[in-house]
């Protein structure tokens, strides 16, 4: 099936008349494991219009024909939410020197097939052109081992993310709130960065 994929930059006009359909793609693989969350596609589209609005800011997009069935952004960390450049600021890190990756969604049917490789390919490639940027970051939330929504045969990332040159760090996290499958109000998660030298520079 990937071979009739195309993942591609969006920006611009294009970028706008595919938020829509994005917002319902993040709803939809967001709601499974492990994030489990339970959104809205009006906050969708209102949280999409940042990577119209932000310096810098890049999304790339798997189409299956006319059909957007992956995304994945970015955006120089100095744009990123305050949650998001807190840890940074508070161990002193110049946070000019970072790009954020923000969100990698992708449905069932696609993975496995390389996609993964070309979000993460087309994201370090804008981050290393964009001035001043050494290093690149995502966090992923921290589920207990015995949470009851665990399927059985859960994906672990954490090799897939090792081979692309990224540490875990448990010392940086930050915490996010939303409401959970099933649950009758938000509450907090704790999501912990990976981080990556674009330039072979330690990491701070």
């Amino acid at each position: 099936m990937a071979g009739t994929v195309r993942v591609e930059l969006c920006a611009g006009k294009a970028l706008a008349a595919a938020l829509p359909a994005l917002a319902r793609l993040r709803i939809r693989v967001f709601r499974d494991w492990p994030y489990l969350y339970d959104g809205s596609e009006a906050y969708e589209t209102e949280y999409l219009q940042t990577y119209l609005n932000a310096n810098g800011a890049v999304v790339a997009v798997a189409w299956d024909g006319a059909t957007p069935v992956g995304a994945s952004t970015c955006l120089p960390l100095t744009e990123a939410d305050a949650a998001v450049r807190a840890p940074f600021a508070a161990r002193g890190c110049d946070l000019a020197a970072f790009f954020y990756f923000g969100e990698s969604v992708l449905l069932p049917a696609y993975r496995g097939q390389g996609i993964g490789v070309r979000f993460f390919a087309l994201r370090e490639a804008a981050a290393a052109a964009w001035p001043g940027v050494r290093f690149t970051a995502f966090c992923a939330v921290q589920r207990p081992p015995d949470h009851p929504s665990r399927p059985a045969d859960a994906a672990d990332l954490t090799g897939f993310w090792t081979h692309r040159g990224y540490t875990k760090r448990p010392d940086l996290t930050c915490q996010m709130r939303w409401r959970d499958v099933g649950a009758a109000q938000e509450s907090d998660k704790t999501l912990v960065f990976w981080l990556h030298s674009l330039n072979g520079d330690p990491l701070p």
